[in-house]
């Protein structure tokens, strides 16, 4: 993942990009998951997360009305319409959707992952095509999310749903040494093997966010089909290298 070097480099230009193969050791094996996919990153300095999440929902929108305008012969062939989302989307914090599938008859605590199915059910409670999940527990987000400063339980993260399906997930980041090392340790990481990576904020860097969106699953999530694998010519996931 391009995630530690996409925050070094926006500390001297600001504003990053990029779109490239990526590999992870992803633990699911599920129709959404693969361990090689083409990502879609950015990164910003002097922003928050809300900064970002603007970004990105203005970028989806774009690469849906693209689609629905330059595609329709592909789209009447896959039988599928596109909906392209209003301007802004809907932010919903992570505890009133819980509380959402809670009262909807859901098993789910605080501090719980949503399953695939709860994603689709929480958009159909919220009733938009797209919205953002954010203001997410701490312990489901990594090391690099920055914490609220008056509950260090709850991080600046969101994902963002489109058509039940998470698309696309960013946080803003920490960028002051200390804290990093503090979340590292709490992670149960061992600061000194990120040490290049934290003294790249010693000498002060900026606030700075970013997101990443995993291409195939906008693919498959765009084209209705069933199966991430479906979506790329040669699929790499855990129990699959060749061809």
């Amino acid at each position: 993942s391009p995630q530690l070097y996409k925050q070094m480099c926006a500390i001297s230009f600001e504003k990053v990009y990029t779109v490239t193969p990526i590999w992870r050791a992803e633990k699911f094996n599920t129709p959404t998951h693969l361990n090689e996919v083409r990502q879609m990153d950015i990164e910003q300095a002097f922003a928050d997360d809300e900064t970002v999440m603007k970004v990105l929902e203005e970028i989806l929108v774009h690469m849906l009305a693209a689609v629905k305008e330059r595609c329709p012969l592909e789209l009447e062939l896959l039988e599928r319409e596109i909906v392209v989302p209003e301007l802004p989307f809907s932010r919903v914090t992570y505890t009133e959707a819980i509380e959402m599938l809670q009262g909807a008859g859901e098993e789910i605590a605080w501090g719980d992952d949503f399953s695939k199915p709860q994603e689709r059910r929480l958009t159909e409670l919220v009733g938009k095509e797209a919205f953002f999940l954010k203001d997410w527990p701490s312990v489901q987000k990594a090391f690099y999310a920055m914490p609220y400063e008056e509950n260090p339980d709850v991080v600046h993260a969101f994902d963002c749903i489109y058509s039940g399906i998470e698309i696309s997930s960013g946080t803003m980041r920490i960028h002051l040494p200390e804290l990093l090392r503090e979340q590292l340790r709490k992670k149960g990481l061992n600061p000194d093997n990120f040490t290049h990576y934290i003294e790249s904020f010693a000498y002060g860097a900026p606030p700075h966010a970013g997101w990443s969106i995993g291409l195939e699953r906008l693919t498959m999530t765009v084209t209705g089909m069933q199966n991430i694998r479906e979506c790329c010519m040669f699929p790499r996931d855990r129990d699959r290298l060749v061809p």
